[in-house]
């Protein structure tokens, strides 16, 4: 990229770091304005860093919309899809294969398919991958499509194959400690979890995947292994609805329980992704959301004892819930 481009980048990212999206969206128009001009006169060869969309209106078009990035930015990104349903002829979304039992079926999405194959997709006249929904519905942090957004009728089909989860708590709550390999940054040792230990009231349920599945039997807290069945998202999904919280560092796990609407509790490294902004302990792209930040980076011991100081209060809350609520 070009000095010019590299301008944008930061400026674009600086604005969604402080959630003025209107401000990031005008550093995106500095580049695709002037793509959309030199193509019209066919005098454009698209780059990496430029947009699939090429600002074609939706309404009563045939439209393809592509999930090229990570399963995480399908789930939090697809809450527009429905958007274009309402405009769009016909609505194509071509999903990855893991979320496509998930998203199916689910007539806000438009016909959702295997996006991820070497069959050629139909005939259309817009294109666009659907991280690029936010900038072509010019959306603030005041007009975001709220949860639950996820078909939540896909996931609780999928309920049959759980095991019985522990009633006896006063908080059941699903776990995951490690991202996936793409950025391991995001990852935190379990071992800073350590406080969990002196929680007392809740439950507590591994959702780990990937290599740090078996950790769970290291883990300083006691951890239920609930990972060989929760390895399709679908069924991840079942037990997040049944779940009274989520746990989990920066991955696909946080955007598939804020898209259900169900509380997650979001553990991050002090320099995180623009999409959580900075300084915030909530987001507006999932309001049920609480977020605990290192204090500085590489800092996950403190991420740990606050999370478990505001489990002991949820607990206790609940407990004292369930105690004034009236007998039958």
């Amino acid at each position: 990229m070009n000095d010019d481009t590299d301008d944008v980048g930061a400026l674009w990212f600086a604005a969604m770091q402080a959630g003025d999206f209107e401000a990031a969206w005008r550093q995106t128009d500095r580049i695709e304005l002037p793509r959309r001009a030199a193509q019209a006169r066919r005098e454009f060869v698209r780059q990496p860093h430029h947009l699939m969309w090429d600002g074609t209106p939706f309404d009563g078009r045939r439209v393809i919309v592509r999930c090229n990035h990570g399963l995480g930015d399908t789930l939090q990104f697809i809450r527009f899809v429905p958007w274009i349903v309402r405009r769009a002829r016909r609505v194509t979304t071509l999903v990855q294969p893991h979320l496509l039992r998930l998203l199916s079926a689910h007539a806000p999405f438009g016909n959702v398919v295997n996006g991820w194959t070497d069959e050629p997709p139909p005939a259309h006249d817009v294109e666009i991958e659907i991280m690029e929904l936010a900038y072509a519905f010019r959306c603030t942090t005041a007009t975001l499509p709220p949860p639950p957004y996820l078909p939540i009728a896909n996931a609780t089909a999928a309920k049959a194959t759980l095991p019985q989860l522990d009633r006896r708590a006063a908080l059941r709550a699903g776990v995951l400690w490690a991202a996936s390999d793409w950025d391991t940054t995001r990852s935190m040792p379990l071992a800073a979890l350590a406080p969990l230990a002196d929680v007392r009231d809740v439950a507590f349920y591994s959702l780990q995947q990937g290599r740090q599945r078996e950790e769970w039997r290291e883990a300083p807290f006691v951890l239920a292994p609930l990972s060989r069945h929760t390895a399709d998202i679908e069924v991840a999904a079942a037990a997040i609805l049944e779940f009274d919280l989520v746990i989990t560092v920066d991955a696909m796990l946080a955007h598939l329980a804020g898209g259900l609407g169900r509380p997650v509790w979001l553990l991050l490294q002090q320099e995180c992704d623009w999409r959580w902004m900075r300084d915030r302990p909530d987001s507006p792209w999932y309001p049920d959301m609480r977020i605990f930040r290192q204090p500085r980076q590489g800092d996950w011991p403190a991420v740990g004892r606050a999370v478990a100081d505001a489990l002991v209060r949820s607990a206790a809350d609940r407990l004292s819930r369930l105690r004034d609520r009236p007998s039958s």
